[in-house]
C-alpha cells in the first residue's frame, strides 16, 4: 500500500491513531508540536515526521488532524505553516479535533477555496480506544468523501458514521458528550449513595449493572471510582472544554441542557480541589470530600 498520509498531532489519541495507520500499510509523516513525541513515534513505527504541518502535508492524498481545540486546529491548518499551504488540490483533510461546529465550517470553506475537501470526524472512545483501535467517528461532509475516508479509518476505528453536512460531526460529538456527563454524574452519586449506606459496592454494581441501569461507564469506571483512582481517561480539563463548546452551541440553537450546566459546574469543583487531569469519573471525589466536610 503506498497511500501517503499526514497525522498532525501526536497526543494521547493522536499518537496510538497514526500508529494504527502505519501498522496498516499506509505511508505516514507525522508532526507533533514537541518534536521529541515525532521522535518517539517514529522510532517506534517507523514513518517520517516533519517540522511543521506544511511540511507533512506537503504531497499527502490524506491528512489527518487531531489537535486540542478551536485555535489548535487553526493553527495547523489556517496559518502560513498550517497544511492548507501546501496540500494538493483534490486531496482531502480530515479533522478528528473535538472543536466547535463553527470553525469546522471555517476551516472547511478555506479548504474548499483551495480545491481541497473537509470532513470534520470528531471520535469517542477514548485513550484506551485509541490504542486498541475500537474509537467510534462521527463525520460531517459528503458522502462521497466519506466513502474515499472510511476505509482508512477503519485502521482505528470500530464504527464511523456520516451525520450531515460539515459541522454534523462535531455536533453529534456535542451529544454524546451532554449524555457522558449525566451518565457519570448519575454514577458517581449511586456509588457515593452505595458507600455511605454500607452497601457493598462490588455486589451492586454486579447486580444493578445486569439490569436497566448498566452503561459502559458503570462497566468500566466503576471499580476505579469505589477505589478513588481517577487516571483511567478523558481528562477533566478536555471535558469542560467539550462542554463549554455544547453549551454555547445549545445557546444558539435555544437548546436547554440544564443537566449539562449543572455537570459543568461540578467539574469547575473537581479543577479547584485540583483535579484539572483527572478522568472524568472524578465526580465521586467531589461528593466524598463534601461528605468528609473538606
Amino acid at each position: 500500500m503506498s497511500t501517503k498520509v499526514a497525522f498532525i498531532g501526536l497526543g494521547v489519541m493522536g499518537y496510538p491513531m497514526a500508529g494504527h495507520l502505519k501498522n496498516a500499510g499506509y505511508d505516514v509523516t507525522v508532526f507533533n508540536r514537541t518534536k521529541e513525541k515525532a521522535q518517539k513515534w517514529v522510532s517506534q513505527y517507523g514513518g517520517s515526521m516533519a517540522l511543521t504541518p506544511s511540511e507533512a502535508a506537503n504531497g499527502a492524498e490524506f491528512v489527518f488532524v487531531c489537535v486540542g481545540n478551536d485555535n489548535d486546529l487553526r493553527e495547523v491548518t489556517l496559518t502560513p505553516t498550517g497544511v492548507l499551504t501546501s496540500m494538493s488540490p483534490g486531496s482531502i483533510l480530515v479533522d478528528h479535533t473535538t472543536t466547535s461546529a463553527d470553525v469546522a465550517r471555517e476551516v472547511a470553506q478555506v479548504a474548499k477555496s483551495n480545491s481541497i475537501a473537509f470532513l470534520d470526524a470528531p471520535v469517542s472512545g477514548g485513550q484506551a480506544g485509541a490504542e486498541n483501535g475500537v474509537l467510534t467517528v462521527m463525520t460531517g461532509g459528503e458522502q462521497a468523501l466519506f466513502d474515499k475516508v472510511q476505509p482508512i479509518m477503519d485502521s482505528y476505528a470500530r464504527f464511523s458514521q456520516l451525520l450531515g453536512p460539515v459541522g454534523s460531526g462535531q455536533l453529534t460529538k456535542m451529544v454524546n458528550q451532554i449524555c457522558i456527563a449525566g451518565l457519570v454524574q448519575g454514577l458517581a452519586e449511586g456509588l457515593h449513595f452505595a458507600r455511605s449506606a454500607g452497601l457493598d459496592g462490588e455486589k451492586v454494581i454486579e447486580t444493578i449493572s445486569k439490569g436497566a441501569a448498566g452503561s459502559w461507564q458503570m462497566e468500566n469506571r466503576y471499580k476505579t471510582m469505589w477505589n478513588g483512582e481517577y487516571d483511567f481517561g478523558f481528562a477533566v480539563d478536555w471535558m469542560r472544554k467539550d462542554l463549554g463548546i455544547a453549551l454555547d452551541e445549545a445557546r444558539n440553537n435555544q437548546s436547554s441542557l440544564p443537566v449539562t450546566a449543572l455537570v459543568d459546574q461540578f467539574y469547575s469543583e473537581v479543577q479547584s480541589l485540583g483535579g484539572n487531569r483527572h478522568d472524568t469519573s472524578s465526580l465521586l471525589s467531589r461528593l466524598e470530600n463534601m461528605r468528609k466536610g473538606t
